[in-house]
């Protein structure tokens, strides 16, 4: 019988969000300047992090998940755990009397993307030694996030974070990252990632960054160009798929990735993955059937929100989704609607979790003639047709 069990791993945290009452604003500057009262709403106190945001939506979609995180024994470590006891998810939380919880102060001004104001705390001393190898040989799927902001993940040219994943696929999981943004000023900004992906990437069989977090790690210089050209708008409204986007998603397939999959913020998401003979051996482990993953590039746009609230956690679910539908054994085309979906789903609720819809619920929405983005259309070089995208 093939395994059904899921991990999320990685980075977790509490997050603090205060509900902005205005309107659509531009630029932060229109709010948060020095000396101004800004009127809020109530503050959501929520589980946050790879660990929370993308594990408790794949228990959502009815996975068989354990969450594995570390946090502090002080007061937001209590709140966090009582919160993920809640929800019958807090057995795989490591407590370190030593280390204080990781915190995150998410500024949502509708209009805007987010802002983190944010501690690491106890992630900074997470390592390979702290998964759980023998639950990882009864799962199917390890997936781990946000080594950009877990000291111990990107030091040593990412010792820790290849030494984990190495050790996991020995286990027989199928293999997922995703990364996080980090502070340009940060020690992990000053990490050689094109090293750390070049020894990490080949354990690793599904890559899943946002086009931000991927081009501030392997390419800066045309980072700092595109915030230019943004002129303090989102980075995505000017980048471009098929000159910034497509080559990194071929360089990372080089690297030894099977699936990439590369958030583009409002728009959608590019995906690449690699030829048939590379899945083989994946579904020939898992059980799961990959003959509609191979030889495919293109871009999945998003549905149109109901409304936008807040883009937080939106990524992490979008994520969720694909894994969680990956692992049910649906067809890579409707993998991308649900994780497309979830995104739009989840932008129009104030946290992570409280915007979802099932799988059914989503599939009847899409059926109903759900509308996407607009956008100009990107050829597809693996002849898969037109998709949609900025050009």
């Amino acid at each position: 019988m093939m395994k059904k069990k899921m991990i999320v791993a990685g980075h977790v945290c509490i997050d603090f969000t205060p509900a902005f009452t205005c309107e659509k604003q531009k630029k932060f500057e229109n709010i948060l300047t020095p000396g101004k009262l800004v009127d809020v709403g109530k503050a959501l106190f929520h589980p946050g992090g790879i660990v929370s945001n993308s594990g408790l939506a794949m228990k959502f979609f009815g996975a068989d998940v354990s969450l594995m995180g570390k946090i502090g024994d002080d007061a937001f470590g209590k709140m966090l755990k009582q919160k993920l006891e809640e929800l019958n998810a807090a057995d795989g939380m490591l407590i370190d009397s030593n280390q204080e919880t990781s915190y995150t102060v998410v500024l949502a001004i509708p209009g805007i993307d987010r802002l983190f104001l944010h501690n690491s705390g106890a992630n900074n001393t997470f390592s390979a030694d702290d998964i759980d190898y023998e639950k990882c040989k009864n799962a199917v799927l390890f997936h781990f996030g946000y080594p950009s902001v877990m000291a111990q993940m990107y030091r040593e040219n990412g010792y820790q974070l290849t030494k984990m994943f190495s050790k996991v696929k020995k286990c027989g999981c199928i293999t997922s990252l995703d990364m996080a943004a980090m502070d340009e000023k940060s020690e992990a900004a000053q990490a050689d990632w094109n090293e750390i992906f070049k020894q990490t990437l080949p354990y690793v069989d599904f890559f899943l960054p946002s086009i931000e977090e991927l081009m501030f790690s392997l390419d800066r210089k045309r980072y700092y160009e595109l915030l230019e050209l943004a002129g303090g708008r989102d980075m995505t409204e000017v980048i471009s798929i098929k000159k910034d986007v497509a080559p990194l998603g071929k360089k990372l397939l080089d690297m030894g990735s099977k699936i990439i999959l590369i958030k583009c913020g409002a728009s959608g998401f590019y995906y690449r993955t690699a030829s048939q003979k590379h899945f083989s051996e994946l579904q020939e482990t898992s059980g799961i059937d990959f003959s509609t993953f191979a030889d495919r590039e293109g871009f999945e746009k998003s549905y149109v929100p109901d409304a936008v609230i807040s883009g937080t956690g939106a990524g992490d679910t979008t994520i969720a989704a694909f894994l969680t539908a990956l692992v049910q054994g649906y067809p890579f085309e409707k993998c991308l609607q649900l994780a497309a979906a979830t995104g739009a789903c989840c932008v129009a609720a104030p946290d992570a979790l409280s915007g979802l819809k099932t799988f059914e619920e989503l599939e009847n929405k899409i059926k109903s003639g759900w509308k996407k983005s607009s956008g100009v259309n990107y050829p597809s070089p693996k002849g898969n047709g037109l998709v949609t995208a900025q050009s």
